[in-house]
């Protein structure tokens, strides 16, 4: 198992990377137009004959490398070195979440897949002993995270997840809820539940005799509406940002409308609660304390339990590079111009 200490350190990347690079640009630009100021190139060549331009390139390869490796380093790379069983009481849950494009609908601030994603998380922080696991669906469903006991995976995987993370478009609740019983473990013994977030436009008719059968089960289904029953344009972004409105066949502007009733009648079969979402909180706080009063099994689960850091040979060799950065002069020498290493174009 690898992850990170201190995983936010790694934002610095986003930052650094582009800002060297531009500086780069921008210092090599600077002294071109400079020289150009001066007279013609064959003329400065010869006023400076030590000059190296591939020096200054190799110099900013090692420096930025250099960088890279010191941030990683600092970030705090572990590795789990000790597999270990351990054994808990709690139960199985598997949050289904709608990721067709109507849950870009902007009904719920910032918009409805946002403010899901937002709250499955603090749902996640919430959870002490119990496996989830995560499974995303438009007109096709596919598992995201297996479930599993490690909470820190689980709020990588939901934030990396948008409408393109299924290519099939539409709404199949028939598929989500068929594809989450399918994702717990063999156990039969241990409560088990699915929580399926949703705006309810499914385009299928199964969904009722499918929910009753996970019923038949002892699997309990959840609901929560995500959107208004008076419905929202689904907003669409080009290339440049400019925003317009999805159409249907003949250019009317699509509404996308909360389907109340449907996801009412899923949650009564499945012996569940529905709860309607809203800007402050989408249910998952009252289903949660409903969760927590299930019957809770005893359950198996492997973890890593210790972690080796492997930050000390990252740092190192960011050192090493910045030191041999500033140990190469930024003009020629007789002794780098009989290896001619600075030569090669990279």
């Amino acid at each position: 198992m690898f992850k990170f200490a201190y995983q936010y350190v790694l934002y610095g990347l986003a930052v650094v990377i582009p800002l060297a690079i531009i500086i780069f640009l921008s210092f090599k630009r600077y002294k071109h137009r400079t020289k150009q100021k001066w007279g013609e190139s064959k003329l400065i060549k010869k006023l400076i004959p030590n000059e190296s331009p591939y020096r200054e390139n190799w110099k900013f390869y090692l420096f930025f490398i250099a960088v890279l490796l010191i941030i990683i380093g600092i970030a705090g790379p572990q590795i789990g070195s000790k597999l270990i069983t351990i054994k808990r009481k709690g139960i199985e849950l598997i949050i289904a979440l709608d990721v067709s494009r109507s849950m870009l609908a902007e009904d719920l601030k910032p918009n409805r897949l946002e403010n899901s994603k937002r709250a499955i998380e603090k749902l996640v922080d919430k959870l002490q002993n119990d496996k989830i696991g995560l499974v995303i669906f438009a007109g096709d469903a596919y598992t995201q995270l297996p479930i599993t006991t490690d909470y820190v995976s689980a709020k990588m995987f939901l934030n990396t997840i948008t409408p393109n993370s299924v290519p099939v478009q539409g709404t199949n609740l028939s598929k989500a809820l068929k594809h989450s019983e399918n994702s717990f473990t063999p156990d039969s013994s241990v409560t088990k539940a699915i929580i399926l977030i949703t705006d309810g436009e499914n385009h299928e008719d199964e969904v009722i005799n499918i929910a009753s059968d996970i019923a038949q089960k002892d699997i309990k289904i959840y609901t929560i509406g995500i959107g208004t029953p008076e419905g929202v344009p689904i907003p669409i972004r080009d290339k440049f940002g400019r925003q317009s409105f999805k159409t249907d066949k003949d250019g009317n502007i699509i509404v996308s409308k909360l389907n109340e009733q449907l996801l009412q009648k899923i949650a009564a079969i499945g012996k569940g609660s529905y709860y309607r979402a809203n800007n402050a909180t989408i249910g998952l706080n009252n289903i949660f304390d409903q969760l927590d009063k299930l019957d809770k099994k005893e359950l198996e689960s492997q973890i890593y339990s210790d972690y080796e850091n492997h930050f000390q040979i990252l740092i190192f060799l960011g050192i090493l590079l910045l030191l041999i950065e500033i140990l190469i002069p930024n003009r020629k020498s007789k002794l780098t111009d009989k290896i001619q290493i600075f030569k090669l174009k990279i």
